[in-house]
């Protein structure tokens, strides 16, 4: 099969590209520069630089010539601050360039399509009562976007969005998302203080197997959560301090009125500064607290997903992100969902 893919110099890209490639695939990327300094980019993927958006139909088309397949791993996910409202933020860069792309792909030929989407919209669905949608711009986006994909799914032609979680690994030259994460634990004094609950995680070379899989098995329109370790937030943070070489760290388990209390200061201080998160972080405290596990039965297993050393995985992404608060090396920032997680 001849792949078309769109971010394939991503983490999450680049691993996908690795696997269809080594199964005999042939894929072609289209991805933006800068090229992470010692990325170490499959060879044999046929890349191509270049801005999507700006490029017309035609040139579009032109790359998708021959392809029977298509992936979708780029966009911003819900890290992304905006003027208000970010909705439409996350409309013009995941659902917009979607909806194009897929009717560019079905007019190509290209019979079986991919999209790297959130984990969030599982549990939207499971959790109707909560209401994730109406409350959070990013998830209702990220559901928003599963029914544009689908709705261009038919009987030639398959569309499978992966519903994704927090993904661990990195690429040598890319700055990892968990940054983020790393500089919160060193701000706190003395302990790590976090809520009860947990996720649902996947190394970055078992996302780069869901996509693989996903464009080889899946027929129709099939959304797949996808998860394959199921841990708590003290399980996840014992790791990290281990790799951050402070393993005798505590994690405390705060309860979940003082983590909502420091949410809405957060949510205070981005109102102040005329800006809006993809979630809103007071009422997604409810969602902090809870278990986001996911089967790997549900997603993982029929995609042909394999174990993986989610520890070696996590300490890499932790030591990446050390070296990028630290100034060690020179590294690409992330981008959007073919770089991160959920």
């Amino acid at each position: 099969m001849r792949v078309f893919m769109i971010g394939g110099t991503g983490l999450l890209g680049s691993e996908a590209a690795r696997v269809l490639l080594s199964r005999g695939h042939e894929v072609i990327s289209l991805a933006l520069p800068p090229l992470p300094q010692g990325s170490n980019l499959p060879p044999g993927m046929d890349l191509r630089l270049g801005d999507y958006t700006a490029m017309g139909d035609d040139a579009l088309r032109g790359l998708m010539q021959g392809c029977e397949g298509f992936v979708f791993a780029a966009g911003v996910d819900e890290r992304v601050e905006h003027a208000p409202p970010i909705y439409d933020f996350f409309v013009r860069h995941n659902n917009e360039p979607l909806r194009r792309l897929l009717r560019l792909a079905r007019e190509s030929g290209i019979r079986r399509a991919v999209v790297c989407g959130s984990y969030f919209c599982h549990f939207a669905k499971i959790w109707p009562d909560r209401q994730l949608g109406r409350w959070h711009p990013y998830i209702r986006s990220r559901l928003e976007q599963e029914e544009i994909a689908f709705s261009f799914a038919g009987p030639e032609f398959d569309v499978a969005v992966l519903e994704l979680p927090y993904i661990f690994g990195a690429q040598p030259g890319r700055r990892p998302v968990w940054v983020f994460l790393v500089k919160i634990i060193r701000g706190m004094p003395l302990a790590t203080f976090y809520p009860a609950g947990g996720t649902a995680m996947v190394t970055a070379r078992q996302t780069g197997q869901a996509m693989a899989g996903a464009l080889e098995h899946s027929r129709g329109a099939k959304a797949w959560p996808i998860g394959w370790f199921n841990l708590t937030w003290k399980e996840m943070f014992a790791i990290m301090h281990r790799h951050m070489g402070m393993p005798r760290r505590r994690v405390i388990t705060v309860p979940r009125w003082m983590f909502t209390l420091s949410a809405w200061f957060i949510r205070r201080g981005q109102r102040k500064n005329n800006i809006e998160g993809g979630l809103d972080l007071v009422r997604f405290s409810e969602i902090m607290a809870a278990d986001t596990y996911i089967d790997k039965s549900l997603g993982c297993e029929p995609l042909g997903i394999t174990e993986d050393d989610i520890d070696a995985a996590i300490g890499s992404s932790v030591r990446q992100s050390l070296q990028a608060l630290d100034g060690g090396a020179e590294m690409v920032d992330m981008k959007g969902t073919d770089e991160g997680t959920r």
